[in-house]
């Protein structure tokens, strides 16, 4: 109730010809303003220099990351090749927001296409979808690994991983689908104007002047029965996994066996702990102000793909060592 009266505050923001649009009866616009942060828009450059550096690091970490693994035949294996996976889908995901945030930030360029906007919304909930499916990919091959080390090169096979990388990308796509699709067809009759920096699913169907209930539903089907699902299989892999390394007869056996699951541990709560924040922020944090909402969005999808390549980089022995040698045989 308090949004349409923040809209009507923040349209001397825009120009003349955008502000009239919003105040008549409309149906599918041909466009959509993204707003950005909704009251810090006099902070957007400051804000702009932390999205750029986290943005710079996720770009330039996932990068060295496929670069590493691709010339280094040591690391060919299922790990690594989830490990690339995870930097893909890194790349894509914050390439996906990053470029528009910076153009509202930067040159106030608000305007987004009306099927662009939906393009987007699909791109960045397919794959954290993809992401959170990885994930549990990599913890089956810490399971197999470690509770089972001598199948683990009959079981992860080449075909096997990528067999299991083909469902995780289909699982993403066409459970997402339905996001822009469903609210494509929606009528949009009561302003264009998108209190986020990019097209959040809950921020343009709440815009739409029909039910949106089936919506709602579906987001939350997807968000309890699958990334529910995965945060499950992921909890049921560590058990067994810190059943057997608890079974092992020394402290410096259970100790190296851990730290072969410690970045991957890692990466898993530098994504699934801010986005149940962020989720439950938004189910019941109804008196934060909705700067901070934005705010918590955009970092939760800019925290992981920057730190995934630090984690991996600083604890996965093998690429540092190779990180480590690059530089040293550059500078010789």
């Amino acid at each position: 109730m308090q949004e349409i009266p923040f809209c009507l505050r923040v349209t001397h923001f825009l120009p003349y010809s955008m502000t009239d649009s919003n105040t008549t009866n409309f149906t599918n616009p041909s466009k959509f303003i993204l707003l950005g942060i909704p009251g810090l828009e006099v902070a957007h450059v400051w804000i702009s220099i932390p999205f750029c550096t986290m943005y710079a690091i996720a770009i330039l970490g996932n990068f060295t990351i496929l670069f590493i693994v691709k010339t280094e035949p040591s690391l060919h294996g299922p790990m690594y090749y989830f490990l690339c996976m995870l930097a893909i889908t890194d790349l894509v995901l914050s390439t996906s927001i990053v470029p528009k945030t910076l153009s509202i930030f930067w040159f106030n360029s608000r305007e987004i296409d009306f099927s662009a906007c939906f393009t987007q919304m699909y791109f960045i909930h397919c794959f954290l979808v993809i992401e959170s499916g990885i994930f549990v990919a990599m913890a089956l091959d810490r399971y197999v690994a470690i509770c089972d080390p001598l199948r683990h090169s009959t079981i992860l096979t080449n075909p096997m991983v990528a067999k299991i990388g083909m469902a995780v990308v289909l699982r993403g796509s066409m459970l997402v689908l339905p996001y822009p699709f469903l609210a494509r067809w929606r009528p949009y009759c009561k302003t264009n104007i998108i209190l986020h920096t990019h097209c959040e699913h809950r921020a343009v169907v709440k815009l739409a002047c029909t039910d949106t209930r089936i919506s709602s539903y579906y987001g939350l089907f997807v968000l309890f029965c699958v990334k529910g699902l995965d945060v499950f299989f992921i909890t049921v892999s560590y058990t067994q996994i810190l059943r057997a390394i608890f079974s092992l007869p020394t402290k410096d056996a259970r100790l190296k066996t851990f730290g072969t699951c410690s970045s991957h541990l890692c990466a898993i709560l530098a994504f699934y702990i801010p986005h149940l924040f962020s989720s439950l922020m938004h189910r019941y944090g109804h008196n934060v102000a909705l700067h901070f909402h934005v705010l918590i969005a955009n970092v939760y999808l800019l925290l992981s793909p920057m730190l995934n390549p630090i984690i991996y980089g600083v604890r996965t022995k093998q690429i540092w060592d190779k990180l480590l040698w690059f530089f040293t045989h550059k500078g010789t």
